[in-house]
């Protein structure tokens, strides 16, 4: 396997471009709900988007993986009356209580509720009802999620340091990916940390290109010698396009690749990685560990999908 977690997730940095996200800044925050009978199809997919607008409007990023916190909507059904038709409809009031977690510690840092009344034809069709009139502009859920951000960077600002010092463990361990996805997770809001969350990330990003480096350049090498023509070639170049610029071992790659180009010509058509002049060699790190961290992230299982510990 070449070693780049950026290649599991079909990402690669662009060197030569200033394309970074711009939701940097933003927390992210997954989105759940419960009872999960009561939600799904059409409802499921109304309440995400109402949720995901509640969060970006209010400084918040909704993460589409299952991070530590989650904004969490519960629904209760209260009442529930038959009115005569035709056609025969039903009437429901539902409680629904939204919370802000931490759901790998298992904390509520804030949480509120709201009275959804409903008319529908079926019980599906009032639970749909309901979120349509759902206000993402309600004071009371405005405020949950302010409340609820100022405690998760309040979280980041108090273990900023653990987190920090357990990447750095991690990486000393060659487990650089799950390093750059405790770092990638520390707000920009969070100033101090943040800051050392970003120093600490270049300093293991150059630890992590150098041990690509020796890896994928050995691979590529012996690729190469078992196989010395367009096949090797093109076997060799899937190591070698991982290398960076910036490699203690990247002149031996170019070597490597003067070498190959040199047999077989033009029928291999490849380049090395290099940085375009101008560019923002800063930013550029940051951003290329931030996306492996973040692929990492992606392709994690969570360590626990159900939030119905949540209702008491």
């Amino acid at each position: 396997m070449v070693l780049s977690a950026m290649m599991v997730a079909g990402i690669m940095p662009t060197f030569g471009q200033n394309d970074f996200s711009s939701d940097e800044s933003r927390i992210p925050v997954s989105i759940a709900y419960t009872p999960e009978e009561m939600i799904g199809g059409s409802a499921a997919t109304l309440l995400s988007d109402k949720l995901k607008n509640l969060l970006t409007r209010n400084g918040l990023a909704a993460d589409e993986g299952y991070g530590r916190f989650c904004l969490v909507a519960s629904f209760a059904a209260e009442t529930r009356d038959v009115l005569p038709g035709p056609p025969t409809k039903i009437a429901q009031t539902f409680d629904v209580t939204f919370y802000i977690a931490d759901n790998y510690d298992r904390k509520i840092f804030e949480s509120t509720t709201l009275t959804l009344k409903s008319v529908g034809t079926t019980e599906e069709k009032c639970v749909i009802d309901a979120i349509r009139h759902m206000n993402v502009g309600n004071t009371k859920l405005t405020d949950l999620v302010s409340k609820g951000k100022r405690k998760i960077i309040a979280y980041y600002e108090a273990q900023s340091s653990t987190i920090i010092a357990t990447a750095r463990s991690l990486a000393a361990q060659h487990q650089y990916e799950e390093a750059f996805y405790l770092l990638a997770g520390i707000p920009s809001e969070c100033s101090s940390a943040y800051g050392k969350a970003l120093t600490a990330g270049n300093e293991i990003f150059a630890q992590y290109t150098d041990y690509c480096c020796q890896i994928n350049l050995a691979k590529a090498r012996t690729l190469w010698a078992a196989e010395q023509n367009s096949s090797g070639a093109a076997k060799a170049g899937e190591y070698l396009s991982t290398i960076y610029p910036e490699a203690a071992c990247y002149g031996e790659a170019e070597a490597l690749y003067q070498e190959i180009k040199g047999k077989v010509l033009d029928d291999w058509h490849f380049e090395m990685k290099r940085y375009q002049d101008g560019i923002d060699l800063e930013r550029a790190r940051i951003d290329a560990w931030r996306q492996v961290g973040i692929a990492y992230g992606n392709h994690q299982q969570p360590v626990d999908y159900n939030v119905n510990w949540l209702v008491r």
